[in-house]
């Protein structure tokens, strides 16, 4: 794969040239990693890194004497121009990659919705309010917010109290895609929103995420008559009451990488169109082979989803450029060593300043990301393993990491956006009557 990309440069920079001796220009390659190579000289070729290639020898070996079969292992590594191939094991065939597969529902996301997408749901009602009680039926309308949780629908419940209701006569009507608490049944999401609009209802769960928001918080006292109602239309006679706006696009993923929330991957997917669509914009906004990408869902449960090292790194490169404009970069969104400590951050020890995402099955740990080096600048990278020892393969992961920055020096470049914190749950902000 590598050699016929070589070829593939070489040609089409010769036929550059001589076509625009003659006055045409080349038709530009359809390729992500193409186009990296355009300014690069005409014989400039990509060269292993001795450094990294004896790092990368040195834990293939190690996985081999313990029982690991060194097809099994995917690395590649090189830096952001993607001039410099560093060092590379099985880079350019797809792996099970477990969740490495956010990566790709990441891209797909960004490219339809960009940073600043806000999901809405709608609160509407039928029937008069009178004396603080609602006639009829409290109606909610979804639109696949995947982060709508306890605080939120107790902000919501706040703001349907200052309306002046108190009690609702009807049902509680869900149409659409309605999530709550990462529940993707709407009727259970319907239940969950109906007992977070009543504290006299409230479970322990409730009770706990109340406290840890902000002082003062009033508890809304909501009671529904009626029970939770599925439709595929709102009611003819339904009103407007509420718009409640989720965290920006950049917070939801965020949130769901430090995570790695499988739920929250899944409600991004269905909006997205389902596995096939997300491959598709994959394939179409980084140009890597279809071979090197083969998805079943979008949250990476099950060995079905494979993903080459090779196409992880160019994805990951691909969500960078797509977020500088915005003054963005891939830290917005996925963990960051040094600022967060909870989700798949936890217990790990990479170089201060390295953005991941991390993948885990019974039998893969996989690791993709980004290091900021003194001497390479940034250096991408993805390490896909196989075997039984998981708690092993993540402690040499980053291992590998380290040894890397000792020789290359460890330079935290990543800044994320001071003005995208990481979003305060059940923000009443986002909601506007």
């Amino acid at each position: 794969m590598i050699r016929r990309i070589i070829t593939g440069l070489f040609i089409y920079s010769v036929a550059a040239i001589l076509l625009n001796l003659v006055g045409r220009t080349a038709t530009k390659p359809q390729t992500a990693q193409l186009i990296n190579w355009q300014n690069a000289a005409l014989f400039t070729l990509p060269k292993p890194d001795p450094v990294a290639e004896a790092v990368m020898h040195q834990y293939l070996k190690i996985w081999q004497t313990t029982g690991g079969i060194p097809a099994n292992q995917g690395i590649w590594i090189q830096t952001s121009s993607g001039l410099n191939l560093l060092a590379e094991n099985q880079g350019t065939v797809a792996l099970p990659a477990a969740s490495l597969t956010k990566i790709a529902t990441s891209l797909a996301s960004l490219n339809k919705w960009g940073p600043d997408y806000q999901f809405e749901t709608i609160i509407s009602a039928t029937g008069a309010i009178n004396n603080g009680v609602l006639q009829g039926d409290l109606v909610i309308i979804g639109s696949g917010d995947p982060l709508f949780v306890w605080e939120e629908g107790i902000a919501v419940g706040n703001s349907l109290s200052q309306l002046g209701i108190r009690q609702v006569t009807g049902s509680l009507i869900i149409v659409g895609d309605f999530y709550m608490n990462f529940q993707k049944n709407p009727a259970m999401a319907g239940a969950f929103f109906r007992q977070g609009i009543n504290a006299k209802t409230w479970s322990r769960g409730f009770t706990f995420k109340h406290a840890t928001m902000a002082k003062g918080t009033p508890k809304p006292q909501i009671a529904i008559a009626g029970t939770v109602k599925l439709a595929s239309t709102p009611p003819p006679n339904a009103y407007f009451l509420l718009r409640h706006q989720s965290p920006r696009m950049t917070q939801i993923l965020r949130e769901m990488n430090i995570h790695s929330s499988n739920d929250m991957a899944e409600m991004l997917g269905k909006s997205l169109g389902g596995a096939s669509v997300v491959v598709e914009e994959v394939i179409k906004s980084t140009g890597i082979s279809p071979t090197e990408i083969q998805l079943i869902n979008t949250s990476g449960l099950g060995m079905e989803n494979k993903i080459s090292p090779h196409a992880a790194t160019t994805m990951l490169i691909a969500i960078n450029k797509y977020l500088e404009p915005f003054q963005l970069n891939i830290a917005d969104v996925f963990p960051l060593s040094g600022r967060d400590k909870n989700g798949t951050m936890h217990g790990r020890k990479m170089p201060l300043g390295t953005a991941m995402k991390t993948g885990t099955l019974r039998e893969v740990s996989a690791l993709a990301g980004a290091i900021p080096t003194r001497d390479r600048g940034l250096v991408w990278f993805a390490i896909i393993n196989r075997g039984n020892d998981i708690p092993k393969f993540r402690a040499q992961q980053d291992e590998i990491l380290s040894k890397l920055t000792q020789q290359w020096g460890n330079l935290p470049t990543f800044n994320p956006d001071i003005s995208q914190p990481a979003g305060i749950l059940g923000d009443s902000e986002r909601i506007q009557q």
